[in-house]
């Protein structure tokens, strides 16, 4: 059992919704587009809740920092797989933006190991925010417009480039801890 508190069954509920979103969205329901969109949103603003109530009320626990993350990447996954599915999607942008999600969770496992704890970045924040716009307009537009297009190019840049910078930054950190603890007194 997880500790009972709003962000944590705020997470819960996420990861109850990614079901929800798939079969909304690959189901031939009528309005299954709208109920995916807005099961989508729900999720997406659950987010930036329960992030929000961990911080500023000091809810945070390890269930929480743990389980926030993973819920956030089988929205985005669960939703981009079925945009493929739907062709709506290039299955090459779902790859990218998946590899790196996975290559990013791996290396702040890593670095955790290691003693070293990496939060989000403003970078990967506006990552999140793009990626959940791109979704949305995805799921709602159904379509391709130009912008739309423009919007998922500029995601899979932005998703590219946050990864880089957190390979980097983690690196950079990784070793500051290491000569960290070389140097200590009496070490």
């Amino acid at each position: 059992m997880f500790p009972v508190n709003v962000p944590n069954v705020l997470t819960v509920l996420r990861i109850l919704l990614v079901p929800v979103l798939v079969v909304a969205l690959l189901d031939e329901t009528p309005n299954g587009d709208l109920l995916a969109a807005i099961v989508f949103a729900i999720a997406s603003l659950t987010d930036a809740v329960d992030g929000y109530l961990a911080r500023s009320r000091k809810w945070v626990t390890n269930f929480g920092k743990l389980m926030d993350p993973v819920a956030d990447k089988l929205l985005v996954i669960g939703a981009l797989v079925a945009l493929v599915s739907l062709d709506r999607l290039p299955a090459w942008v779902a790859m990218v933006i998946i590899a790196r999600e996975f290559a990013v969770t791996a290396l702040r496992m890593s670095a955790t190991a290691q003693g070293v704890v990496v939060p989000a970045n403003t970078f990967g924040k506006a990552k999140t925010v793009l990626q959940v716009a791109m979704v949305f307009a995805l799921i709602v537009v159904g379509e391709s417009p130009a912008w739309l297009d423009a919007l998922v190019y500029v995601t899979v840049a932005v998703t590219v480039a946050s990864g880089v910078d957190y390979a980097f930054g983690i690196r950079r950190q990784v070793n500051r801890a290491r000569l960290a603890r070389r140097v200590e007194p009496g070490a």
